[in-house]
């Protein structure tokens, strides 16, 4: 039942700001930075879009027509090996440099799968993912997803700027040591988060 587009807007502003915050200091967001201290900026975001439209997507279908808990222990140690291995991918390089930046065809390409795979990998039973099912349990769909997207995408341009700032300035090994730094820490943290011990 539709009131016109107060409720896509109101929608749309709760989801927007719930997600903003929720997002500040998180796991994606620090990824998203340190991804940027490596890739083109334009790369990390656009992964970045692409991943919070489909799993913002998915969260919205859940939380109007399935309504289910996700089993969020199990993704957290699953995302936490995932991370350990972005760690390992991290220190050890790429063969070609051109993959490692994005300055290719194919290394874009592959830089923009990475980055993705890593968001939607963090991202899953994450919460911002469970806010944004929940808030579309009773607010509107559309509203809900558009918000939360942008909510996602405003808080990690953030990250990708000061990302981008610091890649530029600091050595290519420093770069590679904080990302693979980031990124145990991260795995750890939700290995430890699905195991119960956090």
């Amino acid at each position: 039942m539709s009131y016109g587009r107060l409720p896509v807007l109101n929608a749309f502003l709760l989801s927007f700001g719930v997600i903003f915050v929720a997002e500040l200091g998180d796991k994606s967001q620090l990824m998203a930075l340190a991804f940027a201290t490596r890739y083109r900026p334009w790369i990390v975001l656009v992964a970045v879009a692409c991943g919070s439209l489909f799993l913002f997507g998915v969260s919205v279908v859940i939380g109007r027509v399935v309504g289910l808990a996700l089993p969020t222990n199990v993704i957290d140690v699953v995302a936490g090996i995932a991370f350990l291995g972005f760690a390992a991918w991290t220190v050890r390089g790429d063969e070609s440099e051109q993959a490692d930046t994005g300055t290719s065809a194919a290394g874009t390409f592959a830089a923009l799968l990475t980055v993705l795979g890593a968001f939607v990998v963090a991202e899953l039973g994450d919460k911002t993912m469970l806010a944004t099912i929940t808030l579309a349990t009773t607010n509107d769909p559309v509203g809900t997803w558009l918000g939360a997207v942008a909510g996602e995408v405003t808080a990690d341009s953030i990250a990708i700027a000061i990302g981008a700032l610091l890649g530029a300035r600091l050595p290519a090994r420093a770069i590679k040591l904080f990302a693979a730094g980031a990124f145990v820490v991260f795995g750890l943290i939700l290995i430890a988060e699905g195991l119960g011990i956090l």
